[in-house]
């Protein structure tokens, strides 16, 4: 029971959903620990934020290296970064710390890069990716103007590459946002898996466990 984690873009709100759900199988009594493969903009310490609060929220003990073992300086597109580090992302090398993760977990968490077709190298994309792990989908909606269409498109993605979305999220990252309660049931109506859950608009710092209590766990065990 794993679950790739995508968006409609980057800022959306993955990290936030994705600690979430790490919180709350937890609470479940079942292991979980995150997975950030590819992450761009790091510390001086090579870490990087997203994947720190993944490796937070979890309850397997797993060092940084391998929650993250592909992290650049540059927060630029993934494959930008790799190509200015002057190394190349290896999906391989991804599939082969995942499993790891998996042996000691009852359930990984992987959180994808930006959105879910962003170049990882000349050839592979966050598509790619998450066909290689063979895992579902859960959909991070960022719920803001232009959000219906980056939803659908990204639907409709992960449908033709023969992965099965799981569920999404509507995260409300705009808290001014007109008619949202117009456009989170317009997207019910237009996309066959289940809405997980709405996350409101955090003032502050989003706050992963209050997050958790938004969403209906029972929904994935369908």
């Amino acid at each position: 029971m794993s679950y790739f984690i995508t968006g409609t873009d980057t800022d959306v709100g993955k990290t936030l959903v994705s600690c979430a759900l790490l919180h709350g199988f937890a609470d479940q009594g079942l292991r979980a620990v995150g997975f950030k493969p590819v992450a761009a903009g790091c510390d001086e310490h090579d870490h990087n934020d997203d994947a720190q609060h993944l490796r937070a929220a979890g309850n397997v003990l797993a060092t940084y290296g391998q929650v993250n073992p592909y992290c650049f300086t540059q927060a630029v597109a993934p494959h930008l970064a790799a190509q200015f580090a002057g190394i190349r992302i290896n999906l391989d090398r991804i599939v082969t710390s995942y499993l790891e993760l998996a042996a000691q977990a009852d359930v990984v968490i992987v959180e994808g890069a930006g959105g879910f077709f962003v170049p990882l190298n000349a050839e592979q994309d966050g598509a790619d990716l998450a066909r290689q792990l063979k895992l579902p989908v859960i959909l991070v909606v960022g719920m803001r103007l232009g959000c219906l269409n980056h939803a659908l498109l990204t639907t409709q993605v992960i449908a033709a590459r023969g992965l099965k979305l799981a569920g999404w999220v509507a995260n409300c990252v705009d808290g001014q946002m007109a008619m949202l309660n117009e456009n989170i049931a317009a997207l019910q109506q237009r996309i066959a898996a289940p809405l997980l859950g709405i996350v409101p608009h955090f003032d502050g710092s989003p706050d992963a466990t209050e997050a958790a209590r938004c969403l209906d766990f029972a929904l994935l065990s369908r």
